[in-house]
């Protein structure tokens, strides 16, 4: 492993300092009341944080006789950290195995660039934060195992050996012993971080382990709270810490919480935390061997609970099967239970009182209708379509291209199925899905523009579908649908220059073209209809609009 990825290997098991939105990890499902993530805050809160963990380096600089870097980057890097005193062992581990990848990642960098003299000061750097790191967690944990205790060995005698090696190689001029000493000090740097890794692995092992036992062990409301709020905080660290959870019980110990009637305030932080483990394999795994769906299938079917935690349930299920993670396509025991999971998640999604639970039901019910094709006869017997186009009239419900993504999903799926037509026409469905050609984002954030453009894809693709039927493609050209495609197609800005919504609206205007040729000029038909596909879009996506 070379010395500049070696700051991004070091930490597969460690801190995943992606933010996931709202605390969540349902894919492509951006929530309300976003989380900021500890270490993705801005510059002087971040500033804030990081005071705790430094001192001044001139101390150690002045024993080790080396002068103070006057380079000219030399602000932008990691200062010394200090002793952060006695507190919580998690936050340590997590905040120190933070600051440690960065400097490994950093050494790295410098490495690649020959910059020995950096690359020494930052060893020696490194080395302190190590030391700090396994005295402080020491401490704070009052024992170590034998197994950590060898790991933590190994890793600061390759601190000594890299500092070392980076000593010698400042006293080194000729050119070629330099390039051999490079690769060692490459390979040390890789080691280091091999054993950094395995070391917050064990150490976080080790944390997640006590809190699944206080979890499973408690019988007191306030400490099962505080203890899930801390196993949801860690879920927020990314993919190897839920890994971390799954496997060590976490998912188990949720659901016994879940299913206990003295913890029923506790079930939507419990069911937030598992929506968030369940975004790995080994969660899932853990899901269904304690019969997580059928728990879930009873939360959603049981009016007593609050909305709240109904949603949650939602938020689970929409995890589980998101069509994204290939893993939730084995969810055998789903099926079981999946026609009493649709039916709730419609009526969730009839009564919900705001927005954001709205998109988690309507996100679940998405998700299931690529899970399995049935799930769309159970919607149309269950006059989804109505609730649906309902909410999109409802600003308290539906008040985002996100929840409008996931309602389209649902229309484009159950379309495939020929009386969803009748349906379609009876609720003035057509009129919606015109609208929804024309969705545009409000902020201009990238997560809102990709949602648009799905949106405007999925509604073309509808359309398309839909207009087998004579009476929807009638209706659709009375309403304009094919000046709309037109412009889309045309009009690079009005797509966001996306060749999938380019694709979705040729393949619909053509379908409308086949029942009423008669509504498009000549030029129209000849471009965008006439020739093959694949000739239209190569005319449509080289279309460069003119600022002269």
């Amino acid at each position: 492993m070379g010395p500049d990825r070696c700051g991004q290997a070091l930490l597969q098991i460690g801190v995943n300092m992606m933010a996931l939105p709202g605390g969540r990890h349902l894919d492509s499902v951006p929530l309300p009341g976003q989380r900021l993530h500890l270490m993705q805050v801005d510059s002087v809160q971040r500033w804030m944080e990081d005071l705790k963990l430094m001192t001044e380096c001139e101390c150690m600089c002045v024993l080790q006789a080396k002068p103070i870097s006057l380079e000219e980057d030399a602000q932008g890097d990691l200062i010394l950290a200090g002793g952060s005193g006695p507190g919580d062992p998690l936050q340590l581990l997590l905040k120190r195995g933070w600051v440690i990848s960065t400097e490994l990642r950093r050494i790295g960098q410098k490495l690649a660039q020959d910059r020995w003299a950096r690359v020494h000061s930052m060893s020696v750097r490194l080395t302190c934060h190590a030391r700090s790191m396994v005295s402080e967690y020491s401490a704070a944990s009052r024992s170590s195992s034998q197994e950590m205790g060898q790991i933590e060995k190994l890793l600061m005698e390759k601190c000594s050996e890299l500092s070392a090696v980076t000593e010698r190689c400042l006293q080194v001029e000729n050119e070629h012993i330099l390039k051999s000493m490079k690769a060692c000090v490459s390979e040390t740097l890789s080691t280091l971080g091999q054993h950094f890794g395995q070391l917050l692995e064990l150490a976080l092992t080790r944390e997640v382990q006590a809190l699944v036992r206080k979890i499973d062990a408690s019988d007191n409301i306030y400490t099962t709270e505080s203890t899930t709020g801390n196993l949801f905080s860690l879920t927020q660290e990314g993919a190897p810490l839920c890994r971390i959870i799954a496997k060590e019980g976490g998912v188990v110990a949720l659901f016994k919480v879940c299913r206990q009637d003295s913890f029923r305030c506790l079930y939507p932080q419990a069911l937030r935390t598992l929506a968030s483990i369940c975004c790995v394999e080994e969660g899932v795994h853990q899901l269904e061997k304690v019969d997580g769906v059928l728990c879930l299938a009873d939360i959603l079917t049981d009016d007593s609970h609050s909305e709240a935690t109904r949603a949650e349930a939602a938020a689970v299920v929409a995890q589980v099967t998101s069509p994204h993670l290939p893993f939730t396509q084995h969810l055998s025991s789903f099926l079981e239970s999946m026609e009493e999971i649709v039916t709730a998640l419609v009526k969730l999604c009839q009564e919900a009182s705001s927005g954001e639970v709205f998109l988690l039901a309507s996100a679940a019910l998405a998700n299931i209708t690529f899970f399995d094709t049935m799930a769309c006869e159970m919607l149309l017997q269950l006059k989804a379509i109505r609730v649906l186009l309902e909410a999109c009239s409802d600003k308290q419900r539906v008040d985002t291209p996100y929840t409008r993504d996931q309602i389209v999903t649902i229309l484009a799926n159950m379309s495939v199925l020929e009386q969803c037509a009748s349906d379609i026409i009876q609720e003035n469905g057509v009129q919606l899905i015109m609208g929804l050609l024309s969705e545009k984002p409000r902020s201009g954030t990238p997560a809102e523009v990709a949602a648009c453009e799905r949106v405007q894809q999925k509604a073309a693709v509808t359309l398309a579908r839909l207009s087998r039927d004579p009476d929807v493609a009638r209706e659709a050209v009375r309403l304009s649908c094919m000046s709309r495609l037109i412009e889309l197609c045309r009009s690079p800005s009005e797509r966001n220059s996306s060749d999938a919504v380019l694709v979705a609206c040729l393949a619909a205007l053509r379908r409308l073209a086949g029942v009423c040729p008669e509504g498009l000029q000549d030029s129209d038909f000849q471009q965008l209809v006439q020739p093959r596909l694949v000739d239209s879009f190569l005319l449509c996506s080289n279309m460069e609009e003119s600022f002269v």
